[in-house]
């Protein structure tokens, strides 16, 4: 590849990183490879963890912070394996608030709480930030179709950033998608293919399309930008808090990825001397879904994959988490810890995140919320400690969820004595 291209008449000189392979640690200049260590992929089992995982290694990273603090993605630029900011779609991701939550700071005895609530992100979770960065290397390559496996939330963040692009997104969903996502990736004008099957069918199916087609992959672990895309949340967070530094952040997890991405945010602001030591990484996964929490918990060294995997946090339902590998390495340099909540937990997670906040989350990002509480009883994070709360997702992606929740009220008469008589009633 050519080091200069030509991008809407702006010349531009190509990022310079290389990419290195989490699994052997060889690596690879950015014209060798597009996904995965050609060495480590030549052991991939159909339906199992992704093999040789590749993370980007800038050549050089900034000894400051960039102007403006973050107030958009594009500034970031300096820390992203991108050529030029122009380069990015037209589309504000990222920037998002740390909000103090006071009220939910009082309830927990937790006085230096935060959330970073990515729920305002433009389709309404931190999948955008991956997107935003996948589609931006796909403008670099020449490339016009890419395409992802998701629940949802992956789907509408490549379709959202897609159309801004005007490139064509292919996406592979379940057939049990939830409605609102789906609705939203249609009007996105994404190329929606519903299955009879799970997340992990749709993932399977989709790697195959995209090595048949030529499409351009997007698939959590498989894509390294998707790692790179996510860091940008711990960029955030450094900056938001700075010149204080926080203890721990609890992390929805899934696939994996986006706790990677957090622990590669940080990690590269420790190579540049913006912050004196990484937080503890604390991961959160459903008990019906918690392949990666259970082999934290036991120290295993690997983790094996679930003969079913169900929950309310459709987000987080793998039954085999993609960057299961990396993730587990990356909580333990931490010194964090996984831990597993009920879909009980989760929905009353809701409900209280909502009422404390402000902020309405999808089960997936109240599981936050839920893996603090469970953590403060374990001891794994301290009351007084600096704790990030990340919210991955919007509830008006799975009203029908956030609807178990909350009580419904019946109907009253249209008169100023039937709310009297209502009043009355909620008061004894």
């Amino acid at each position: 590849m050519d080091s200069y291209q030509r991008y809407n008449a702006v010349e531009v000189r190509l990022s310079e990183f290389i990419f290195r392979c989490s699994e052997c640690g060889v690596t690879y200049a950015e014209t060798e490879v597009r996904s995965t260590c050609p060495s480590c992929a030549a052991s991939q089992e159909s339906g199992g963890v992704v093999r040789g995982v590749l993370e980007v290694e800038l050549a050089t990273l900034p000894d400051g912070w960039p102007p403006r603090r973050y107030a958009e993605f594009e500034f970031l630029q300096p820390f992203l394996p991108i050529s030029h900011p122009e380069t990015l779609p037209h589309l504000v991701v990222g920037g998002t608030p740390l909000l103090p939550v006071p009220g939910l700071r009082r309830e927990l005895g937790m006085p230096n709480l935060w959330i970073k609530d990515d729920s305002r992100n433009p389709s309404g979770s931190t999948k955008d930030r991956a997107s935003l960065l996948v589609v931006a290397k796909a403008i670099e390559y020449g490339i016009d179709t890419l395409a992802t496996a998701s629940t949802g939330n992956a789907a509408s963040a490549l379709a959202a950033v897609a159309g801004a692009a005007g490139r064509r997104a292919i996406v592979f969903v379940p057939a049990d998608a939830p409605a609102a996502k789906l609705v939203q990736m249609l009007a996105y004008g994404a190329t929606v293919i519903r299955l009879d099957g799970d997340y992990d069918d749709a993932f399977e199916l989709c790697c195959e399309a995209c090595d048949t087609f030529g499409w351009y992959n997007r698939n959590t672990a498989v894509n390294p930008f998707t790692i790179e895309g996510k860091k940008t949340a711990a960029l955030e967070i450094a900056a938001q808090l700075a010149p204080d530094e926080c203890d721990a952040v609890v992390v929805p997890t899934g696939d994996g990825v986006i706790l990677a991405g957090i622990a590669k945010g940080f990690s590269d602001l420790s190579r540049c001397g913006l912050i004196s030591r990484t937080p503890r990484l604390v991961a959160v996964q459903p008990s019906g879904s918690a392949a990666i929490v259970t082999a934290a918990q036991s120290g295993a060294d690997t983790v094996e994959p679930l003969a079913e995997a169900a929950s309310i946090a459709d987000s987080l339902t793998v039954r085999v988490p993609r960057n299961a590998t990396l993730c587990l390495r990356r909580i333990r340099e931490s010194g964090g810890a996984g831990v597993a909540v009920s879909d009980r937990a989760i929905v009353a997670a809701i409900g209280r995140l909502a009422r404390t906040t402000g902020v309405f989350a999808e089960p997936a990002g109240a599981a936050a919320l839920a893996g603090l509480e469970s953590a403060l009883d374990q001891s794994l994070v301290g009351r007084d400690e600096r704790v990030v709360l990340l919210i991955t997702g919007s509830g008006l992606k799975d009203v029908a969820a956030a609807t178990q929740a909350v009580a419904v009220p019946a109907t009253i008469a249209a008169d100023i004595d039937a709310i009297a008589e209502l009043l009355d009633r909620a008061d004894r």
